[in-house]
């Protein structure tokens, strides 16, 4: 079966603004892993309490500050936001720190904005030696949510891992993002794993629980089985009901599968 892990960004914000209730709602639901974006604005102390009281596992965070590798004048505060980050990681004890590329600039070509990310990606990979902490990138869909991304495209973020060649610099592979972009993960996956650290999961389109778009998931888990992928899947989603309700469908596809 596969993991599920709830990203307290979304779900269970009927516990409340705190992250830390919001971890306690979900260990009662049988959650043991979830997920939060910014650490800057949550009470750390309160999350990892309630994450070392219920036994849940932080699954991902992200670092600072993001969206911004496609400039190089950004590079050093990029790097500065990673050395912040990677202590509050192992202090809530999370394995991944989440990083995108933002927004494509006008008046510089695609390529030169493609090397700026590969080496800023190169220049985190020597702060990150010596931590179990890894880097994960991101694209994100263009289409509807992040209109103007500079990657949008799955292949193209395993072409800059390929070229940055770290372990601890890995995808994060958002199957919502990539779907809306009319991707297939059996294609931009497959022989790729090696480069995967981590996937997220959403329905199409709204970005709903599962079940609230037109996706056929027990065919897509499936795939993902199929390809060999083991991991957990990390629920970044909005649900259209409580949040107890929306996590019915993918939790029985989850033992399914």
């Amino acid at each position: 079966m596969f993991e599920l892990s709830a990203n307290l960004e979304l779900m269970f914000t009927e516990a409340g603004v705190d992250a830390g209730a919001r971890c306690r709602a979900a260990a009662e639901q049988g959650i043991k892993y979830v997920e939060i974006w910014d650490w800057r604005n949550k009470d750390l102390v309160s999350l990892a309490a309630a994450l070392q009281e219920t036994g849940t596992v932080l699954q991902t965070m992200c670092t600072i500050p993001m969206g911004r590798l496609v400039d190089p004048s950004t590079h050093e505060e990029f790097l500065l936001g990673l050395r912040e980050s990677i202590p509050v990681a192992e202090r809530l004890g999370s394995p991944f720190l989440v990083v995108t590329a933002g927004d494509e600039l006008t008046g510089m070509g695609r390529q030169d904005q493609h090397n700026a990310v590969v080496a800023a990606l190169r220049a985190a990979v020597p702060i990150l030696e010596g931590h179990e902490v890894v880097l994960l990138l991101e694209n994100l869909n263009s289409r509807v949510d992040h209109a103007g991304t500079f990657l949008d495209s799955t292949t193209e973020v395993i072409e800059i891992l390929r070229e940055v060649d770290s372990p601890q610099v890995r995808l994060l592979y958002d199957l919502y993002h990539s779907l809306v972009m009319t991707e297939d993960a059996a294609t931009v996956l497959r022989g790729n794993l090696d480069v995967l650290g981590h996937i997220q999961i959403a329905d199409v389109p709204g970005r709903g629980e599962i079940g609230t778009g037109t996706i056929d998931w027990a065919a897509q888990l499936a795939e993902l089985r199929a390809l060999g992928y083991t991991g957990r899947l990390g629920m970044e989603l909005i649900p259209t009901v409580e949040t107890v309700k929306s996590l019915r469908a993918i939790s029985a596809l989850a033992v399914a599968v």
